[in-house]
């Protein structure tokens, strides 16, 4: 009965995801370009011409600093939220929707806000930098230096992601027993030893999660690196230069063929993150 009850949905489910996953595999095979019909059979051809393409292999080292910046910094910041929220304190309620905020952004909206913030003109960041006279004119950030305009675009979507691993840090904290610190202290282990030796071992499964989610939304960033950084190729990741290949470039075939490596790239790195981090915790 279970399975009866749930098989609608699994189908609605498997048809939502699988039938465009077998779509764009086939597709990626074929020469499908409006501006050069008509489509045939293409073999490797959409792949060669994507790694033969400058634009393209500079997308793929920006997004593997979108991944390093991504990841690490949520981590860090998710993993520092979730144990200054551990313990309770007055306005914590008010802190914790705070913090819990930008997840319910989306993504256009946040890069909107940031533009203002990084904005040549009248920012937000340039306006603080010269009142502290640690710069004499306004600057741009984005779009001039590669690792500057990189880190500033991962910034936001960390950002947005960063609530979610702060709840998952939080969620696995909040799981373990009181009894265990408590010993660890009985033993002299200090507030370090206790971080170390304790709490992070214990709640590796919710930062293998969250660093599963960040990895994820990192390898196929689009809406913040699309309002911060537009067409240039500067900050490009895959995903951008995917839209651009695809509904600018009308060249179908190349987009099919990079969104199948993009997909396949993800679930082999989600798969090897959580092969590496995730461990089953028993008390």
């Amino acid at each position: 009965m279970g399975y009866a009850m749930v098989a609608p949905l699994l189908v609605f489910i498997l048809a939502l995801a699988l039938y465009p996953t077998v779509l764009t595999t086939i597709d990626a095979f074929m020469h499908i370009d409006a501006l050069s019909p008509p489509n045939h059979f293409a073999g490797f051809g959409n792949f060669t011409a994507i790694f033969s393409n400058p634009e393209i292999r500079q997308s793929f080292e920006n997004t593997g600093w979108y991944v390093l910046f991504g990841v690490g910094l949520t981590l860090v910041l998710g993993t520092a939220f979730g144990l200054l929220l551990q313990r309770r304190f007055r306005g914590r309620g008010v802190v914790l929707a705070i913090v819990i905020l930008p997840w319910a952004l989306p993504g256009v909206v946040e890069g909107v806000i940031w533009s203002w913030i990084y904005d040549p003109t009248f920012g937000v960041l340039n306006s603080i930098l010269k009142s502290l006279h640690l710069v004499s004119q306004y600057q741009l950030f984005i779009g001039t230096r590669q690792i500057e305009s990189i880190l500033l675009t991962s910034l936001v979507q960390v950002w947005q992601i960063t609530p979610l691993a702060t709840l998952l840090v939080l969620a696995s904290l909040q799981s373990i027993p009181g009894e265990v610190y408590e010993a660890a202290r009985v033993d002299g282990a200090g507030w370090w030893q206790v971080i170390r030796r304790i709490t992070l071992p214990l709640i590796r499964p919710g930062l293998a999660i969250a660093a599963v989610e960040a990895l994820v939304l990192s390898l196929n960033i689009f809406d913040q690196v699309y309002v911060l950084n537009a067409g240039a190729t500067t900050a490009s990741s895959v995903m951008s230069v995917t839209y651009f290949t695809t509904f600018q470039g009308l060249n179908f075939g190349q987009g099919y063929a990079l969104s199948l490596l993009a997909t396949v790239v993800t679930v082999v790195l989600s798969l090897g993150a959580l092969k590496l981090l995730y461990r089953k915790i028993t008390f």
